[in-house]
């Protein structure tokens, strides 16, 4: 059993800043509802505060962890250190994704100034922090974070990125309401 925290303090925040990477795992409430683990990069994830997190999603072929939490807002943010020494670090908490038409999409953005084309952001209040001793987990050295995404991005008029979530993000594997569809104006 690993050592449990109260809050994200200032040497864990220290220790996440340094990370390259996180998986994000959600699940429906249906019984036999698809588990969804998703690997994150790209500095796309801020300490708000002692017990919150939030990062940007720029997208992707999928909605399934926007859909999840809306059905009911679990989530677990995981991170291990692939250089230096071992760790894992599980945040569990309640998720709230933060869509382009809410109020409070652009405030949140403003962290988030170098990511492209931001799809919703994911504010998760943090109920639980444990860590465990992450012996099993292989050294890696970063390199870089990949340029996919922006390239392809950059390629996209916003007409094309909107129809790409109009029909592809709006519901996830199971049927479940994925992003709310922007109006005809937008």
């Amino acid at each position: 059993m690993g050592k449990e925290y109260t809050d994200i303090n200032s040497g864990l925040q220290k220790w996440i800043s340094k990370q390259h990477m996180f998986f994000v795992s959600t699940a429906p409430s249906a019984p036999d509802g698809l588990i969804n683990c998703s690997p994150k990069g790209l500095d796309c994830l801020r300490v708000l505060g002692p017990h919150e997190l939030a990062y940007a999603d720029t997208g992707g072929s999928g909605i399934e962890t926007l859909a999840h939490l809306k059905d009911n807002g679990r989530i677990t943010l995981m991170m291990c250190a692939f250089e230096g020494p071992p760790k894992i670090y599980r945040f569990y908490g309640t998720g709230t994704p933060v869509e382009p038409h809410e109020t409070k999409f652009d405030a949140l953005a403003g962290e988030f100034e170098s990511m492209p084309a931001i799809r919703n952001i994911i504010v998760i209040k943090v109920e639980r922090i444990i860590d465990s001793c992450g012996y099993g987990v292989p050294m890696y050295a970063f390199e870089k974070h990949r340029e996919s995404l922006g390239n392809y991005i950059a390629k996209q008029s916003d007409a094309d990125i909107l129809d790409y979530r109009r029909t592809r993000n709006s519901r996830s594997l199971e049927g479940l309401e994925g992003l709310t569809p922007p109006s005809p104006a937008d």
